[in-house]
């Protein structure tokens, strides 16, 4: 009863806030380390946002946000935050806390944008969906791959039925640990970092399942999983040295998707490489008329034998500009855990006009997504909708990946992976950035394929 009351006084200040074009969002970030730094200003700068607050267990963190963003409003702590009068919290704490945090904050009838991922549980899973399923509520998942230009590129081919039918994908996430990431846990984990940091790889999947499953509009039905012991002399990646037990610090999934399909996804935090320009994240996508094909450095596209589309060509498209920060900025942020990939301009594959003119000149990151992310929430709450990479699509992305990690220790066991369903009848999505329609690109595995697939 108490979830049905919230979702009636969410909805109507929804609609009052449309209906009148006088209130915009009053939006709360919780967890104001590096990565959060980069979406304060976006926040601050979206139309449909009024006021933006900030809270954080380090307090100085959030004197700091105060002082360099003109931020009037701060928080003691995330319950004062949500016992406030807000309408949305923007979530950028530590990855394995995402869950319960948005969990309480739908509870506290507040709209959500969490960072990646959306849950290390399937009952968090579980409980985010019936949750948003209840309220009405919105939540978004900023998973930035959705918008990297190849991942744009490959939903429009795949709506217009050039790859024909799905069959196979690989999705990747290379990021050594010392490309960063010591910098980073170090920050935001204190004295006890290592224990946050043998976070299990495949509990970090949707960096490469959302390039393959945002695309094809599937979902993984069952998966296999063998992981790579570590032997590093951090001895990072332990049973009994990190808050898992986990002794994994590369992982390598193979699943069943859910067209009859097949995607292999790799997670490792133990490789010389490849990074290149998308920040060690690739995706691959194998049709029977159409593939795009990927690594480190290049991008073709592929129709039966013949390259239709030039390595040249995609490389023009795919190339985001480049941002400027000042050396001694950049310096300051990769000390306190900011990574080159939080930096970047867009590229032509980009639907840049779709962008509020608010945003421009502002920094973006991650191949020129951090600012369509944005837009997607700021502009669904405000209309009381659901977005691309609603709950359902994020349980998508991060359910294969909660049970991989379960295959793994057990050497590779094929197990299902559960359905967490669709956005229910009666809820209604703002449309994608992209081009596509509400749901387009879910039915698109189903669309009569090109003559000959």
């Amino acid at each position: 009863m108490i979830i049905q009351d919230v979702f009636i006084q969410t909805r109507d200040h929804a609609v009052s806030t449309i209906r009148g074009g006088i209130m915009g969002l009053k939006v709360g970030i919780i967890g104001v380390g590096a990565f959060a730094r980069e979406f304060i200003p976006l926040f601050m700068a979206h139309p449909q946002v009024d006021e933006v607050g900030v809270t954080d267990v380090v307090p100085e963190r959030v004197t700091r946000a105060q002082s360099d963003f003109g931020i009037r409003t701060a928080y003691g702590s995330e319950a004062e935050m949500l016992a406030a009068d807000i309408d949305a919290v923007a979530i950028f704490t530590q990855r394995h806390l995402h869950g319960p945090s948005a969990i309480r904050a739908l509870k506290a009838g507040k709209h959500v944008y969490c960072a990646v991922p959306a849950a290390v549980t399937l009952d968090e899973l579980h409980q985010l969906t019936e949750l948003v399923a209840q309220t009405g509520l919105t939540y978004v998942l900023g998973e930035t791959s959705y918008y990297y230009p190849s991942t744009i590129f490959c939903r429009r081919r795949f709506r217009a039925g050039d790859f024909g039918r799905f069959v196979y994908g690989e999705g990747a996430y290379y990021h050594d640990m010392a490309h960063g990431f010591y910098e980073a846990f170090q920050h935001s984990g204190g004295a006890e970092w290592k224990r946050a940091a043998g976070f299990p790889p495949m509990l970090y999947p949707t960096h490469s399942t959302s390039m393959v499953l945002s695309v094809t509009g599937a979902r993984v039905t069952s998966v296999s999983c063998l992981g790579y012991l570590d032997r590093h002399e951090d001895e990072i990646f332990r049973v009994g040295a990190n808050d898992w037990d986990n002794p994994f610090s590369n992982q390598t999934a193979l699943c069943r998707t859910s067209d009859g399909g097949m995607l292999r996804v790799n997670e490792f935090r133990r490789t010389a490489g490849p990074r290149g320009p998308h920040g060690g994240v690739i995706g691959s996508i194998y049709g029977t008329q159409g593939v795009l094909e990927q690594n480190s450095r290049h991008s073709i596209w592929w129709e039966h034998e013949e390259s239709a589309t030039t390595e040249a060509e995609l490389l023009k498209r795919f190339t985001c500009d480049k941002a400027y920060i000042r050396t001694e900025e950049w310096l300051e942020r990769q000390r306190t855990g900011a990574q080159e990939e939080f930096f970047s301009g867009k590229a032509p594959e980009h639907p840049t006009d779709a962008l509020p003119p608010s945003f421009t000149g502002l920094l973006d990151g991650h191949m020129g997504s951090h600012q369509f992310l944005v837009h997607d929430f700021c502009r669904a709450a405000s209309a009381g909708k659901q977005a691309p990479n609603n709950i359902w699509d994020a349980a998508r992305y991060n359910a294969p990946g909660i049970v991989a990690r379960d295959s793994a220790l057990a050497e590779g066991e094929m197990m299902p992976v559960p359905d967490f369903g669709e956005m229910p009848k009666g809820f209604s999505k703002v449309a994608d950035i992209d081009g596509s329609d509400d749901g387009s690109v879910k039915q698109a595995h189903q669309m009569a394929p090109k003559q000959g697939a």
